[in-house]
Formats: structure tokens, C-alpha cells, sequence
């Protein structure tokens, strides 16, 4: 396909930034993993062994993994044109291994494939598998990245002082490098939660009992055998479940994923916002254009793209969580339809973190600017000063500072030092208020080796 066909702008315009997803969330990625899971299955079996496969040769098994290991876009459209006929996609997947048993002279236990199952045992499998396997191979590799670069860029601006700004207006002053690692010590307690969060499957047959597994081989205990199958393909089996998964712990990583999401929205407004103070310049890069009609424009496009992408995510995060979990009873199909999209907010999210990284990397400290709105903002030592007046039971402390910095007359050191001239406290208590300025009013915080 024409990425300048496409409907969506993550198989279009961000096609080169969401490629390696199509490994996890494509429709062949499906079918892929659906085979993976059938055919582990079946070794599963051989392995217990059934009475009727004890004599399959066991050299064979890699020669079965190789069916999913080397499934090729060909092999994909087989099961689509067997699906033409079937009209099922997992009945498709099941008589496509069948004709490669036929192919390497099994035929004699090609019944055993799909064996007892239902094809929610296959898709309550495969989805969380593929999931898991984008989790750990690409989202999560990407997300701590945009944390040890924000976590670099504290280290490194932790003695710069910063005016904050509390409801938009001047507050007591704090270190740039300290509230960038605000946003790295969030995001860090969010990543501990999710890796705590499990990848489930379900597996027990028809609506969850092993039903026909049980009527066929009453002997064996296929509780601990469905245990120990999804365990070995690194998910865990829900006990209790009707046809379908319960998706209360899938729900669980998408609330998670959609907190993340939250905090790097937050990120990026205040990188916006301090780039349009003036507290960050960005690197310019030759050619580019800032917009059509303004020349001198550089517009902090990464970070509202990020932002937009992110907000795109949680939005479908959210109708994911609120939906899988709720199905009619034993199954409805209205968790197969919704799951075929799990790859598209986690498009989203790497197009944003794309953004993030690109932006971080344009900007460029602007020191002359932070020391300028600290140096025009001697009113946010007032709190100090208070503060100390209090320590040492000075009458009205609070409302002494008031009246001075709520004049209408602008606040400036000097204006400062006259007034702490006024005071009748000892000279030491005025020489700690004197050494008091906005650039070393900041407060202590942990070290980022704490």
C-alpha cells in the first residue's frame, strides 16, 4: 500500500516511526502467533504424552516450530484464503497446520492439533503474547530511554536555578534540573507498577472447564497441564474465566500504559511552556521552516506533536479498559473486534516518544533568561524572610512581608535591603536575611544518587 493512501497517519504519514509494530500488532503478526501457540500446543500434548502420540518422533519438534518460526506474508494469505472458505479465523489457522502435517508425512496425528480447544484459547493466548513480546522488545526498551534523558538533563541542570511558578505567578524559586526530575521520578514509580502487572491467558477449553478435555482423558490433570503450557510461553493462566479471558489485568496495563501517557502529556506542556518563556532556545536545524508567513518562528512542534499522539492514545486506552473486561455472559465477539486495535494506541505512544526525544534533543539552556525573571522577581524571598522572622517570634511576621511586596511598587533588592535595614532584630538575623537572594533561595531535595 501507498502510505499516501492510507486512513490513519500511523500507517501514513508516521509509517517509518511505527514499522517494527507490524511484528506485534499486524494482521499476519496475528496469524503468526496464533500458529505459535497452535503448534506449541501440540508438542505440549506429545509431551504429557497422549496415549495416541507417544510414538510421534520428538526430532520433529523443531521442524514444527520452524512453521511459525519462518512464516512468511505467503503462509499468511493461505489462511486467509482457507478463512474465504471457513469463514473462522482460528479454524483457518488450524486446517493451514493440518496441510503442513500433510506436508512433512504427519498426517497420522494431525487430529491432535486444536485438540479439546476453543478458538478463545488461541486468542486469549496469542493477543497477550504479542503484547507482552512489544512490552518488553520495544514499548518498554522506548519509554525508558525518554527516562534516562530526562534524568541526564536533571543531573546536569540541578544547580540551576529556576523562578517557579505556582497558578502562573512567581513562587518560591526551585532548581530547572529538579523538576525535570520530578517528571523522571514518576515516571519511574508508574514503570515499578507496570512491571507488576501480569500478562494473562485463557486456556481451559469451551467455556473455561477443559470440558472435552476431561470427557476424553478423565486420567490426566489438565489444570496443572494448562498451568504449566501458558507458564512456559511466559504469560499466566487465569483459574477462573468463562469462553473468554477476564481482561481485568490487560485492563490494568492499558490504565497503567494511560498514566504514563498522562505524565509525559504533563512533561510536555511544561517544556512548551518554558520554551515560550524563554528558558530554552532549540537548535535549528538548516532548511527547516517554522511556519509560512514567519520567518523568525521555531516553533516547538515535537512537544505538541507528542502531546496530540499521547492524548490520541488515551483516548482508545481508555475505551480498551473500560471495554474488555464486559462481555454477555459465558462470550460475546464485542472483545475480538475492540482487541484488534491494541496496536494503535502503542502506535501513538512511539510516534510521541519519537517527539519527546527529538525535542529534548533541540533544546538548548537559556541561563541569561532564568537569572533575568529571578533577578526581576525579588519578591519570592519574602517567604524566607518571614519564615526566619517567625523562627525568632517577631509580631506579625506574615503580614509585615505583605504589606511590603502587595505595594503596587515593584520589588528589587535594593527595595529588600532597605527593608530589612527597618527591622529590630539582631545584626546576624539581618546578615542571614541580606545573604538571602532568589538565585540560592531553592531549597534542599534529594541528590539523584539518593
Amino acid at each position: 500500500m501507498e502510505t499516501l493512501n492510507a486512513i490513519s497517519p500511523i500507517d501514513g504519514r508516521y509509517r517509518n516511526k511505527v514499522e517494527v509494530l507490524e511484528n506485534y500488532f499486524s494482521e499476519k503478526a496475528l496469524i503468526n502467533y496464533r500458529v505459535k501457540v497452535e503448534i506449541e500446543y501440540f508438542i505440549a500434548l506429545c509431551n504429557i504424552p497422549l496415549e495416541a502420540l507417544k510414538d510421534f518422533d520428538k526430532s520433529k519438534f523443531e521442524t514444527l516450530r520452524d512453521i511459525y518460526r519462518n512464516f512468511s506474508l505467503d503462509d499468511a494469505k493461505r489462511i486467509k484464503d482457507i478463512e474465504k472458505t471457513t469463514n473462522h479465523d482460528v479454524k483457518a489457522v488450524e486446517y493451514f497446520i493440518k496441510e503442513k502435517f500433510d506436508a512433512l508425512g504427519l498426517f497420522s496425528h494431525k487430529e491432535y492439533i486444536h485438540f479439546g480447544l476453543t478458538s478463545q484459547d488461541i486468542n486469549n493466548t496469542s493477543v497477550p503474547l504479542s503484547i507482552k513480546d512489544c512490552n518488553d522488545n520495544v514499548l518498554l526498551p522506548q519509554l525508558n530511554e525518554i527516562v534516562d534523558l530526562i534524568n541526564e538533563n536533571a543531573k546536569s541542570w540541578m544547580n540551576i536555578p529556576m523562578l517557579a511558578h505556582t497558578h502562573g505567578q512567581p513562587a518560591s524559586p526551585t532548581s530547572l534540573g529538579k523538576e525535570f526530575k520530578v517528571f523522571a521520578y514518576r515516571l519511574e514509580q508508574q514503570l515499578a507498577y507496570f512491571a507488576m502487572i501480569p500478562f494473562n491467558a485463557k486456556f481451559g477449553g469451551a467455556t473455561g472447564n477443559y470440558n472435552a478435555h476431561n470427557v476424553a482423558f478423565p486420567q490426566y490433570d489438565w489444570i496443572k497441564f494448562g498451568d504449566e503450557f501458558v507458564a512456559s510461553l511466559g504469560l499466566e493462566r487465569s483459574l477462573y474465566t468463562t469462553q473468554i479471558e477476564n481482561y481485568d489485568n490487560m485492563a490494568a496495563y492499558f490504565d497503567n500504559l494511560r498514566r504514563i501517557n498522562t505524565i509525559l502529556i504533563d512533561f510536555c506542556r511544561d517544556i512548551w511552556l518554558y520554551i515560550s518563556m524563554e528558558y530554552f532556545k532549540q537548535k535549528i536545524k538548516e532548511g527547516e521552516v517554522g511556519s509560512s508567513a514567519m520567518p523568525h518562528k521555531v516553533n516547538p512542534i515535537d512537544f505538541e506533536n507528542a502531546e496530540g499522539n499521547l492524548g490520541m492514545a488515551n483516548a482508545i486506552l481508555t475505551h480498551l479498559s473500560m471495554k474488555m473486561p464486559i462481555s454477555r455472559m459465558q462470550r460475546d465477539l464485542t472483545d475480538s473486534t475492540v482487541s484488534r486495535n491494541i496496536g494503535v494506541p502503542i502506535a501513538h505512544i512511539m510516534i510521541a516518544l519519537a517527539s519527546i526525544k527529538k525535542g529534548i534533543g533541540k533544546l538548548i539552556l537559556n541561563e541569561e533568561k532564568l537569572n533575568s525573571d529571578l533577578e526581576n522577581n525579588w519578591a519570592v524571598v519574602a517567604e524566607a524572610l518571614q519564615t526566619i522572622l517567625r523562627s525568632i517570634d517577631y509580631p506579625n511576621a506574615y503580614e509585615t512581608l505583605k504589606a511590603l511586596t502587595r505595594t503596587n511598587a515593584h520589588i528589587t533588592k535594593q527595595s529588600i535591603q532597605e527593608f530589612i535595614d527597618t527591622l529590630n532584630v539582631s545584626e546576624s538575623i539581618k546578615e542571614r536575611m541580606r545573604a538571602i537572594t532568589p538565585q540560592n533561595y531553592i531549597g534542599v531535595y534529594p541528590t539523584l544518587d539518593e
